[in-house]
């Protein structure tokens, strides 16, 4: 079996519980570092609609890379910390990933492996992330409304949500695609962000960056109420 990843976004409705998921930004980690089979994980704030900078405090998520589906499931059925997150969240949706391509590096390395396994399922999911350099955090920040232009006009976008580590400085994107013309519409086609790609050559916005394609092949849950890409136990 080879490697996978799983992706879970917990939506936190009333004021104790996001001051709990906040909280578990930090104190989430003794329970997940040392978890067998797991080899990376990230506890991950939410930006607000449209890869808005601003922290949407009502969202959370977490990015594990595994060595096989086995010991995923395992996890996320069993541990006390995935019940926990669960019972306090009004939502949650889970996705698991066989990754299709890497380029760059995400803390000084590729956590990806690209898969063995691959699926006839026709979507995609993509995970973009970046530490922007200090000294052009505003002008990168002031131009991000631009190269999202295109994007919530795209029928075959399923589910974007805008993650990260550090608010404004480390920066990722996450995006499920109902199949490879729609990434590319948008990707290679769309003016914004054909301009936005041009300008990261540039101006050489990131100290560090990468870009990874996913086969979405499982998923569980659902967000405001519905399973986006219905592929579903």
């Amino acid at each position: 079996m080879s490697q996978i990843t799983t992706l879970t976004f917990f939506r936190f409705s009333n004021f104790s519980s996001k001051i709990w998921a906040f909280g578990m930004m930090q104190f989430a980690h003794k329970y997940l570092k040392n978890v067998n089979g797991q080899e990376l994980y990230k506890l991950l704030g939410t930006g607000k609609e449209g890869f808005d900078p601003r922290p949407d405090w009502g969202v959370y998520a977490i990015l594990q890379v595994w060595e096989n589906e086995t010991l995923a499931r395992d996890f996320h059925e069993k541990s006390p910390i995935m019940k926990r997150y669960k019972k306090k969240s009004i939502e949650f949706f889970q996705v698991y990933l066989k990754n299709i391509m890497t380029r760059g590096e995400w803390s000084g390395q590729n956590p990806f492996r690209k898969s063995k396994s691959l699926s006839d399922i026709s979507a995609y999911a993509v995970i973009t992330r970046a530490t922007i350099k200090t000294k052009l955090l505003i002008k990168f920040w002031r131009y991000v409304p631009k190269s999202k232009n295109g994007l919530s006009s795209n029928k075959g976008l399923l589910l974007t949500k805008g993650i990260g580590e550090v608010p404004f400085k480390n920066m990722a994107t996450f995006s499920i695609w109902k199949n490879l013309d729609a990434l590319n519409e948008f990707a290679y086609q769309t003016k914004g962000h054909v301009t936005a790609i041009k300008k990261t050559r540039d101006l050489s916005w990131y100290s560090e960056e990468l870009f990874a394609r996913f086969q979405p092949y499982r998923s569980f849950g659902t967000w405001y109420g519905e399973n986006p890409i219905k592929i579903i136990e």
